[in-house]
């Protein structure tokens, strides 16, 4: 407890634990004595009895061990195999220590928990115009490789951002159900290049079901980039370059076997999106600690973290000054929706002809007859099921090439 060597003793032999030193004992001022071997208050529970005299009684074990390992949480290798109850309780009590505001020590305390516990940690994040908070705590925030739902809506993303590489990431394969990159000033090249990977290698975003693009300018190119994910259900490009149209019905089907949708969806509703999980409060507590800080030191600090990813000036000055982009009147929220979803297997039979467009005027000859069932018989061959996603060899070009060297 002096700072001196550590020793443990494992199947009867003594080993020397060398790099750990443990948490100090805090201020006087946090009911703490300065000196580790004497009674520290916080071991004993103080109440008072029917008389009103002061009475206390000790702590369990369980409690005492638990705020120590909460105290030197950076030091624990490994939660894997703990039940589940045991890490929500070590979990608060690492929040309450505050240990997770340390920059410091907060990534591999995250870490940590998200190894064992998962989805429990934080199964949803929500960071729709939070700007700051996910330049600020992006090392945290590459921690939670369990999201199902994730929100970066009016995040000034951009077409090359460092959180490309964790969405597309083997951690978030088997996870991530909904991504909302809405607002972010996408264009068709940063769509290319958050593809790249999945395109390439085949790896990333495989349960993905749920995407959001609105609001970017990207066009049907864009589109082509999508077909490498496999379980992609709905389709948000509402606010793009895409205008209302057969024909682009027509290539949202060919593509990625997704019709338009006549009502806007539910499940693109921002209501929905919410953070949960035990880390709930611990994001709540960064985006308070930052709005705290002194607006000069809090630019400082934001040109700084943002001078690492982006290593130009001019163009952080820029986006420190930007708002988010959303919808800037209710005119425009109200603008038509454009919303793709894969019809159900009993629907294919009335979408299947949709895009499929005979001659009316081929009614009596047998030629026309029979050019039309073999019209007829492309259209149901092509909408029985949706079309297969194109080889690897010729999705990839010059660009995806160079892509796949800058990994």
């Amino acid at each position: 407890m002096d700072n001196g060597t550590i020793y443990v003793r494992e199947r009867g032999s003594l080993r020397r634990v060398s790099d750990i030193v443990l948490a100090q004992p805090k201020p006087v001022s946090s009911c703490r004595r300065t000196n580790p071997f004497a009674l520290r208050k916080e071991h004993f529970i103080f109440t008072y009895n029917a008389e009103g005299s002061l009475r206390y009684t000790t702590k369990s074990l369980f409690d005492i061990t638990l705020l120590f390992v909460a105290d030197n949480i950076h030091h624990v290798d490994s939660l894997v195999g703990f039940p589940e109850q045991i890490g929500d309780r070590l979990f608060a009590a690492a929040e309450e220590n505050r240990a997770f505001s340390n920059t410091d020590i907060s990534p591999k305390a995250l870490q940590l928990f998200s190894d064992a516990y998962g989805q429990m940690v934080l199964g949803s994040l929500c960071l729709r115009n939070r700007f700051p908070l996910l330049h600020e705590r992006l090392d945290e925030i590459k921690t939670f490789h369990s999201l199902k739902s994730l929100d970066l809506f009016g995040c000034r993303l951009g077409d090359d951002h460092e959180i490309f590489q964790h969405l597309t990431s083997t951690s978030l394969a088997n996870s991530l159900i909904w991504l909302f990159i809405g607002g972010n000033s996408l264009s068709d090249v940063g769509i290319q290049r958050l593809t790249a990977p999945i395109r390439m290698m085949r790896k990333g975003l495989d349960c993905l079901q749920l995407l959001d693009v609105s609001y970017n300018p990207i066009s049907e190119r864009a589109l082509r980039y999508l077909t490498c994910l496999p379980k992609l259900e709905k389709l948000n490009v509402s606010g793009t370059s895409l205008k209302l149209g057969a024909a682009l019905k027509t290539t949202v089907w060919n593509l990625l076997g997704l019709i338009c949708s006549e009502n806007p969806l539910d499940t693109f509703d921002h209501s929905r999106c919410k953070t949960e999980g035990w880390a709930e409060q611990v994001v709540n507590q960064w985006e308070t600690s930052s709005s705290q800080m002194p607006k000069q030191k809090k630019i400082e600090a934001s040109r700084t973290s943002a001078l690492r990813f982006f290593g130009r000036q001019k163009f952080v000055r820029e986006v420190l000054h930007a708002k988010p982009l959303v919808c800037e009147s209710e005119e425009e929220a109200k603008r038509e929706r454009l919303h793709f979803y894969r019809p159900a297997a009993n629907n294919h039979i009335l979408e299947k002809r949709v895009p499929c467009k005979i001659n009316p005027q081929a009614k009596t000859s047998g030629h026309s007859v029979k050019k039309r069932q073999r019209q007829l018989e492309r259209c149901d061959s092509s909408h029985h099921s949706p079309p297969t996603k194109r080889a690897t060899s010729s999705a990839l070009t010059a660009e995806d090439i160079d892509l796949l060297n800058s990994y």
